[in-house]
C-alpha cells in the first residue's frame, strides 16, 4: 500500500496527531530523496523499533554552498514513494521550498565547533543549513525517535549537539553505514560516476582500513595518511578535501590515538564529492 503523502506542516502535525492518539510512538526519517538501500535501513530500524515511521523529502537547498551541486541533485519522488510503498510507511512528509521557507525566513540554526571542520571547513554554510532544516522538521513532527546514518558522521555528531542544546525531545538514533557488495558507502551520488569511477571509488574504504589497521598497530599517522592519500590519487580520484583521524566524541584532530576515534574521508571523483569514515577497530 502506497503511504500517505502530505504537503503542508499543518497536515503532518493533524496526521501525527491521528497517530498518536491511536496509541502509536512515531520514528522519523529525514531524507532529500533519491532514496537507495541506505535510506531503506533506516526506515526498517524505525519499525523494528515499533514507531509509526515518517519519511521527509526534501531537497533542503540551504544546505548546498554550490549551486551546482543542488540543480544536480537527482529527485524523483515517485520512484521513492514506490520504494517505501512495501515498508509500511505511514507518512512521506514532502513539502515545497515555500512551505519550508515561507516568505521572511530570517532564522538558522547554528552549531559552533564540531560544524566547523572536516566538511565544514570547505562547505560554507552546510551545517548551519542542516542544522536549521533538521531543527524544522523534528519540531513540525516531534517524532519519538530520528534515524540517521553513520556515514555522515559529521552530520550526526552537529544533529546530537542540537537536539541536546535546544531541548527538542527525539532521541537521535545513528545507524552503521550501508555499503554496496564492493564497499562503497550508499549515497544518492553514487549515480553520477561514470563506470570507470564507479570501479574505482571502493578505494576509499579498502584506503581506509589499510590505514586503520597501521594506526592501531602503532604506526606515525602523518606518515600514514600520506600514503593513504597518495594511494587514494593514484586511483584516479581528482583531489581529496581531507583524510585525518579525529575523535569520535568532539571531533578533535589527533596526532596520536590514544581515544576513541575514526577516520575520515572526503574526495573528488569524476567531479563527484564522495565521503567516508571508519573507526579505528571496525578495519
Amino acid at each position: 500500500m502506497s503511504p500517505v503523502i502530505v504537503r503542508t506542516v499543518d497536515e503532518l502535525r493533524k496526521k501525527v496527531r491521528g497517530l498518536r492518539d491511536h496509541g502509536r510512538t512515531i520514528g522519523f526519517v529525514p531524507t532529500m530523496g533519491a532514496l537507495h538501500e541506505g535510506h531503506l535501513s533506516l526506515v526498517r530500524a524505525a519499525k523494528a523499533d515499533g514507531h509509526a515511521t515518517i519519511v521527509s523529502i526534501f531537497v533542503n537547498p540551504t544546505q548546498f554552498n554550490d549551486p551546482k551541486d543542488l540543480e544536480k541533485y537527482p529527485r524523483n519522488e515517485a520512484a521513492d514513494v514506490a520504494l517505501l510503498a512495501p515498508l509500511d510507511v505511514a507518512i512521506v512528509f514532502a513539502p515545497t521550498v515555500d512551505q519550508m521557507y515561507v516568505d521572511g525566513f530570517s532564522t538558522k540554526v547554528s552549531v559552533t565547533g564540531i560544524s566547523e571542520v572536516l566538511c565544514g571547513a570547505t562547505r560554507p554554510g552546510h551545517f548551519d543549513g542542516v542544522a536549521t532544516i533538521v531543527s524544522k522538521l523534528l519540531l513540525q513532527a516531534l517524532p519519538d525517535a530520528a534515524y540517521f546514518g553513520q556515514k555522515d558522521y559529521q552530520q550526526l555528531a552537529v544533529i546530537d549537539r542540537v537536539v541536546a542544546d535546544l531541548n527538542i525531545p527525539t532521541e537521535i538514533v545513528g545507524c552503521p553505514i550501508l555499503r554496496e557488495v564492493d564497499g562503497l558507502a550508499m549515497s544518492s551520488r553514487n549515480v553520477r560516476l561514470s563506470s570507470a569511477g564507479r570501479q574505482a571509488a571502493p578505494v576509499l574504504l579498502t584506503t581506509l582500513k589499510d590505514a586503520a589497521t597501521k594506526i592501531a598497530g602503532g604506526a606515525d599517522i602523518s606518515t600514514t595518511i600520506d600514503e593513504a592519500q597518495k594511494t587514494i590519487l593514484g586511483a584516479g580520484f581528482s583531489n581529496i578535501d581531507y583524510l585525518e583521524l579525529r575523535a569520535n566524541a568532539d571531533l578533535a584532530k589527533l596526532s596520536r590515538f590514544d581515544r576513541p576515534a575514526r577516520l575520515f574521508v572526503a574526495a573528488f571523483l569524476d567531479g563527484v564529492r564522495l565521503i567516508d569514515n571508519l573507526e579505528i577497530g571496525d578495519a
